[in-house]
């Protein structure tokens, strides 16, 4: 089952008072990957919501997830969904908002460290390992003084917003690059000048 299936799991918080914070973005690039499948998140057991489908026809085949837990707890959902579709850690790909990148930035890479981001230290530690792939999308760091969690747990500014469909459509085709082409041929992709 797991030979070309892959676990793209979006971070964020559960609940509509976190639904447009910057720390939720993963949600939000997870919603636009849903529409191009054209289906529905529903309920799993895991306590995630799910959508399944094929990247094109007869294309590998995809398991979105947005786990319904808070971002500290993300690896319970992620290690479950691993187990329930046979899904090996290496499949599995974490789209997450990244403060050491500039606002409308997508980065990839696989391993490493969780940079701070208790959603990814949570998902290294239920997984037993820091080897699964991550899409990295760009929130800027804080302006001032302002603490790095009060700048993710807010809204983007009326200026972000106007770009921030773009960043999520550039975040989606930069999850599919990865599946279809292989992290080196995707990085060369988003990692280049003018991404």
């Amino acid at each position: 089952m797991a030979t070309d299936s892959w676990l793209v799991v979006g971070l964020g918080n559960p609940g509509p008072d976190y639904r447009h914070n910057r720390h939720n973005v993963g949600q939000m690039v997870l919603d636009v990957l849903g529409a191009r499948l054209g289906g529905k998140f529903k309920s799993h057991k895991a306590h995630a919501a799910v959508l399944e489908g094929r990247l094109g026809l007869g294309g590998p085949r995809l398991v979105l997830a947005k786990p319904l837990t808070f971002m500290n707890l993300t690896g319970g959902p992620v290690n479950a969904l691993c187990r329930f579709y046979d899904i090996p850690a290496e499949r599995v790909i974490a789209v997450h908002d990244e403060i050491d990148i500039d606002f409308s930035t997508v980065k990839l890479k696989t391993g490493g460290g969780e940079g701070g981001h208790n959603g990814l230290r949570d998902i290294s530690k239920a997984l037993g390992t820091k080897d699964y792939l991550r899409v990295r999308v760009g929130v800027g760091r804080p302006p001032g003084r302002q603490d790095a969690a009060d700048h993710v747990l807010r809204d983007f500014s009326s200026v972000e917003k106007k770009d921030l469909a773009f960043l999520l459509e550039d975040a989606a085709d930069a999850v599919e690059s990865l599946i279809v082409e292989g992290l080196v041929s995707a990085q060369q992709k988003f990692h280049s000048a003018g991404k």
